[in-house]
Formats: structure tokens, sequence, C-alpha cells
């Protein structure tokens, strides 16, 4: 027997050997690179029973684990974002923002809303990363204003998941914009004493970490979450 002949007698015995498992049932850490059982994983919060790290959550994941059952109501589920420059890169702002759709079932990056935690009212916003990014356009800086100008309304506190790249790069000066107006309105929430939780998922960059991301008077991190303003690249 030849070499060759050799070596691919030992990768078709090998493969007989691997199991066939179906890809929706399992899933590898991508910090131990253990397998996991995604029913056991789910049932742990999206935490890796091997190693302790942490799972990215979509919106829908983070209110069923975090607050109380049933209490979530979404408001300015209405704001979509539009590609008003014309923009295109790669790909035209309005193909990306149709696929984002498609994939999150979102409007935009950021649900917000009402929800009890502990029985205690809250207003909550929770972007998600899997929509562009979690990149902040005008629709995202407007639902975070009008997220902060809620919680001003109905003094209740306002609690903030972050996951972001940053600005939305393909709506220019506009997306920049929101940094400072997010900001401006935590200034007056500030004044009247109602208190911002900030929470810093995996990853927290750029213009969102330069703004309303580190305002919190509590901000809190996930363990091993990506917090920068330039990427690790830069």
């Amino acid at each position: 027997m030849s070499i060759l002949n050799w070596l691919n007698a030992r990768k078709e015995s090998s493969s007989k050997k691997r199991l066939d498992l179906p890809g929706d049932l399992w899933v590898k850490c991508p910090a131990c690179g253990e397998l996991l059982y995604l029913k056991e994983l789910e049932n742990n919060f999206k935490v890796c029973t091997h190693c302790g790290h942490h799972f990215r959550l979509s919106p829908q994941e983070r209110v069923e684990i975090i607050f109380d059952h049933n209490t979530f109501e979404e408001t300015q589920d209405h704001l979509s974002p539009i590609d008003f420059l014309d923009f295109s890169d790669t790909k035209d702002y309005k193909s990306r923002i149709e696929s984002a759709l498609k994939k999150t079932q979102h409007l935009d990056a950021i649900l917000i809303g009402k929800a009890q935690l502990k029985h205690i009212p809250v207003n909550v916003g929770l972007m998600d990363f899997d929509f562009m990014g979690g990149s902040m356009g005008s629709v995202v800086g407007e639902k975070i204003t009008r997220l902060i100008e809620q919680g001003y309304e109905n003094e209740n506190p306002v609690i903030m998941f972050t996951a972001s790249g940053g600005a939305r790069m393909q709506e220019g000066i506009m997306s920049l914009m929101q940094m400072a107006k997010t900001s401006s309105a935590l200034n007056l929430l500030a004044e009247k004493k109602v208190p911002f939780i900030s929470v810093l998922c995996d990853p927290t960059t750029g213009g969102t970490s330069a703004s309303f991301a580190m305002l919190g008077d509590v901000n809190l991190a996930e363990p091993n979450a990506l917090i920068s303003f330039a990427g690790p690249r830069v």
C-alpha cells in the first residue's frame, strides 16, 4: 500500500467515527472550544458551563432572563431608518437595512420600553448587535433620547444595555450628532436625579462608548466584554 492510499484509508476511518450531530442542537464555545448542548446552554443563561464564557444575547433573551415575566412593553416601535444620503459602499445602505430587518425582525438596532425588575418599574433600552453591528444612526439615537425622556417623565430608573460597534457611517454627520444628543438628554435626567444604569455588553465601542454608554450613575460590564473607543486593530 502506498503512503497516499494509507493516508486516505486513515481519513475515511476517522470520518466514520465522527458523531453525526444535528447542527441546531450543539454549539462550540468560542473561548474554551467545548461542545455544548444548546438547551443546556440556554438553561444556564447562555453562560458556558465549562469556562464561564458569556455568549452574546439578543434583546428578547435579555428580557426573558432579566426582567419579570411578561412585564416588558415595547414603546416607539414604529421608527425605522431611511437612506437619506443615498449611501453606497460595497453594498447600498437601503439593501443593508432590508437584510438586517430580515435577519433580526427589528426595524433598527435597539428596542426600548417599560418593564419591571423585582416588581420595580423601570425604563429599558436593549441594543441588538445583529442589526448592522448595533451601530447608532439617527433612529437609534432618537429612540435612546426618547427612552431617557420617558424616564424623565415617569421618574423610574433607566437601564440601557449597549452592544454596538459605534456610529453608523452610512448616515454621516447625522450619526455622529446622536452622541451629543443622547448625552444632553442624560444631563437633564441627572438634574432630576433619576438613576441611569449603563450595562456594557460585548462589544461596546466607538461612538456609543464615547457618549451615553459611559455616562451611567452606575456602569456595569459583562465579563470579558470588549469595551473601547477604537477597535483592537487600531
